[in-house]
């Protein structure tokens, strides 16, 4: 026979009629020697019932859970008192005369509901039993409807969707290449892609104008909850665009998708704040905006008073910064606060406590009235709020005080978890300096369109240079990155001086972009949204690994195919491989 109906379409409007459903049994009740069944697919459940009068009766009495099974039979009414008015299907019951059964489970080895979810390692190891929880099957259909929600939208504005390759050359994209070896070009390599980067540049420089696609990017770096080795990313490109038309675009996919899967309505135009204001007032580049907390530079205040131990770190260069709660703490909360500082590794925390326009604390007596009072004004402090100061260097301090901002936020409640709101940090710097290697780094990529009036510094003065590079974040999570790129040589081939790549270096490792970029190549920019965090987002989540099929645990493997896998002597010998850091560790094991 053939389904005729899901386990989570039938309603009373169907009572008397026929119905064939198939599915797995979740439940199995004994009540007085009839069987009743909860049928469970991927769209709810539908009451069974068994009745002893039937020649599968036996059967019945015998199913358990996970057993994949069908059933024919008609839709009757519930009786009173055993409806379930908060389940779809709760006001019927389908009265088995046919039992179908598909296959019987083993006893699980984990329950396959939302009530007992199991360790992280036996729901990666059974994940085709995990992905039948109903919660995962909300996700994976959230999944699917925010990718057609964002192709939809895209598709509407005269994108075409175009798949670049997932074997391509080996290039510096900030994090390790998954390599793959050539059979038939002997020593030499493919990269999984990290991201289409190039490949979508090319495509502006071939005329195609608009491009998106969700493609997988592939990178060997270390992993966390918003982390895998494999992502999926909304990435689009656009020719002749202005800053403001990626902005629109980005909003209008968010729109779109956060409207029609979370039911949220997104205001646009987003938030604009400057990569310099961003990292002043929160400490980051990725702000949660849901809350205030505003840190406040008092650098210029502490070297008015007495307070040497901070003074002595401003003269070398190190900034003073204030938080203020708004709340009159105890000394234990206090206590707390210092010691979560130091556990994320600063030397600790000063603080005051406001008494009218005065200060309070073992600290006080090294700040005059007058300094004090100015203290009070510039961060803003209420009466009886307590104060907190930390000194250090510029990165230092920022880094400490936005984790202490975002714990105290959590603390004190002063969000609502269901609220999204969003902002582009804009005016990013286009380099960054390595301490340890001496030298500038691109501080996201190298093709990064710099500001006009900023290309006179890219000889004299790299830190000075600001670009058109651009974030989108949502309530402190990095969702996407873009900006308007370099379509001339001259002024590439100046970005990658500045970062030590010559021009030997530069032909080797993006020969092909650079030669298209000399056949009038647009002025083109873009963006590259984080899918898989956009949807957790949406579920409720920050773990990635909730709304992927098939993750990776933390350390890169899955347990369920137990990739990575050693592969068979012959497929090493075609490949020409031979593993010989393994060797030389047993050698030094018999040691």
């Amino acid at each position: 026979m053939q389904r005729t109906n899901t386990c989570g379409e039938l309603t009373a409007k169907e009572i008397g009629k026929k119905a064939f459903l198939c599915g797995w049994v979740d439940v199995r009740r004994d009540h007085g020697g009839v069987i009743f069944i909860d049928l469970r697919d991927r769209y709810g459940i539908t009451q069974a019932v068994f009745n002893p009068d039937k020649k599968f009766f036996k059967e019945a009495e015998h199913l358990r859970r996970e057993d994949c099974i069908g059933v024919s039979g008609k839709i009757r009414s519930r009786p009173e008192g055993m409806k379930n008015p908060k389940m779809r299907t709760g006001e019927i019951e389908v009265v088995a005369d046919e039992l179908f059964i598909y296959n019987r489970s083993e006893v699980p080895p984990l329950t396959v509901d939302d009530e007992h979810p199991a360790n992280e390692d036996m729901r990666m190891r059974y994940r085709y039993l995990d992905l039948r929880r109903p919660s995962m099957q909300k996700k994976l259909a959230m999944r699917h409807e925010a990718a057609q929600a964002a192709r939809a939208y895209l598709s509407s504005k005269n994108f075409l969707e175009i798949e670049t390759p997932l074997l391509v050359r080996a290039t510096p994209e900030g994090a390790r290449d998954y390599v793959v070896p050539s059979r038939v070009h002997p020593g030499n390599f493919y990269a999984l892609p990290q991201s289409p980067q190039l490949y979508k540049q090319i495509l502006m420089c071939s005329g195609v104008d608009r491009y998106f696609q969700l493609p997988r990017c592939l990178r060997d770096e270390d992993l966390r909850m918003d982390r895998q080795p494999e992502h999926t990313q909304i990435d689009v490109e656009m020719s002749f665009p202005s800053l403001e038309d990626l902005w629109e675009t980005g909003e209008g996919v968010i729109k779109a998708v956060f409207e029609k899967c979370a039911n949220k309505k997104i205001k646009a135009p987003f938030r604009r704040i400057p990569h310099k204001e961003a990292a002043e007032r929160y400490g980051t580049d990725k702000p949660d905006l849901r809350y205030g907390l505003l840190l406040s530079d008092v650098t210029e205040i502490i070297n008015k008073s007495d307070f040497q131990v901070f003074k002595n770190i401003t003269k070398d260069g190190g900034i003073v910064k204030a938080i203020n709660p708004e709340k009159d703490l105890t000394r234990k909360e206090i206590e707390d606060y210092t010691s979560f500082v130091q556990q994320l590794g600063a030397k600790g925390l000063a603080w005051v406590k406001v008494n009218g326009k005065a200060l309070e604390s073992n600290i006080a007596k090294f700040f005059g009235k007058e300094t004090q009072e100015e203290l009070i004004k510039k961060i803003g402090a209420k009466d009886k709020s307590t104060i907190f100061f930390m000194a250090g260097s510029l990165k230092n301090v920022n880094q400490y005080l936005d984790k202490l901002r975002q714990k105290m936020a959590a603390d004190f409640k002063l969000y609502d978890p269901d609220e999204f709101e969003f902002c582009w940090i804009i005016n990013f710097p286009l380099f960054e300096w390595n301490e340890e290697e001496d030298k500038w780094d691109p501080a996201h990529h190298m093709f990064c369109m710099p500001f006009e009036e900023d290309m006179k510094y890219l000889e004299t003065d790299p830190g000075k240079v600001c670009c058109t590079q651009f974030d989108l974040v949502l309530n402190g999570i990095e969702l996407a990155s873009g900006s308007l790129r370099i379509n001339r040589p001259e002024v590439q081939e100046r970005v990658m001086n500045v970062i030590g790549l010559d021009k030997k270096a530069a032909e080797r490792k993006f020969g092909f972009l650079l030669e298209a970029f000399k056949y009038g190549a647009p002025p083109h920019g873009g963006f590259g949204m984080g899918f898989d965090r956009i949807v957790a987002l949406m579920a409720g989540t920050n773990d990635i690994r909730e709304v992927i099929a098939f993750p990776k645990n933390k350390a890169a493997q899955c347990l369920m195919d137990n990739s990575p896998s050693e592969i068979e002597p012959i497929q090493m010998k075609e490949l020409h491989i031979k593993i010989e850091a393994e060797k030389a560790g047993k050698k030094e094991d018999k040691k």
